[in-house]
């Protein structure tokens, strides 16, 4: 046999990459259609929906990120809702894109139950943006963990949906992605269909930490934050384990605390 052969890849290496760079190019030179407005766009979101929807002024909460209602008076710099300034959670800060609504309300359903994965990677696009130009990420994380799913969603959807964007998110940051650092020790109920005070005491107990964080500070995503009771019940574990800070990553955030 020719030496020079023996170095050469199998031909079904060849083939595979070809394949990839051939998947890549056309990607790239063929237009998809819009998330948001169907229309013919090389980006998930073309340029119109995105100057429509992804650039409204909200003064948030650095905490929880609930935004100011409109009318009352607030600092955009530093501003913390009456709820985390009686109670403050055990989360440190919360980034979150924009407002649970229609029509970006709609992305992140086809996300959790249309396996629409491109949609991670564009809310992971838009986070990391989000994180580089903000003060509470500044403190730079050391680690970055989705908000873990019960083993019977897992099982029925296939995927995660938070870690359709932590991952992604994480190679934009150069931050270590931890895909099991927190694990569901409990089933619970899904949180949409309950009330907020059963929200809180349904994943009260459900998370547990796999991998020391002492001193560290981690980065939790997750696609969607309405109550903050999942967020808090994971954060309160991480602190239990000694995490020095814990700082939500959240694509929307409903926009009022129910």
């Amino acid at each position: 046999m020719d030496r020079r052969s023996l170095s050469l890849p199998p031909m079904r290496v060849i083939v595979s990459h070809a394949c990839a760079l051939a998947a890549r190019v056309a990607a790239a030179a063929l237009p998809n259609r819009c998330a948001l407005c169907g229309n013919m766009s090389h980006r998930t979101i073309c340029d119109a929906c995105d100057a429509a929807y992804w650039n409204e002024a909200r003064v948030r909460c650095v905490v929880c990120a609930l935004p100011l209602a409109p009318g009352r008076a607030g600092r955009t710099a530093g501003y913390r809702c009456d709820a985390c300034r009686a109670t403050p959670p055990p989360f440190d800060a919360t980034l979150a894109l924009a407002d649970y609504r229609a029509p970006l309300d709609g992305l992140a359903r086809a996300l959790k139950f249309h396996a629409q994965l491109a949609l991670g990677r564009e809310f992971a696009g838009r986070l990391a943006r989000l994180a580089a130009d903000t003060d509470a990420a500044r403190d730079r994380f050391d680690m970055i963990a989705p908000v873990p799913l019960a083993r019977g969603r897992i099982a029925t959807r296939g995927y995660n949906q938070a870690w359709a964007i932590a991952r992604p998110l994480a190679r934009r940051l150069g931050v270590r992605a931890q895909p099991q650092l927190l694990v569901r020790v409990a089933e619970t109920a899904p949180q949409s269909r309950l009330a907020a005070g059963a929200r809180r005491g349904n994943v009260a107990a459900a998370f547990a930490v796999a991998h020391d964080v002492a001193g560290r500070h981690v980065a939790l995503v997750d696609d969607v934050m309405t109550s903050g009771a999942t967020l808090a019940a994971a954060a309160h574990a991480l602190k239990a384990a000694g995490a020095r800070r814990v700082t939500n990553l959240v694509a929307l955030r409903t926009a009022r605390d129910y």
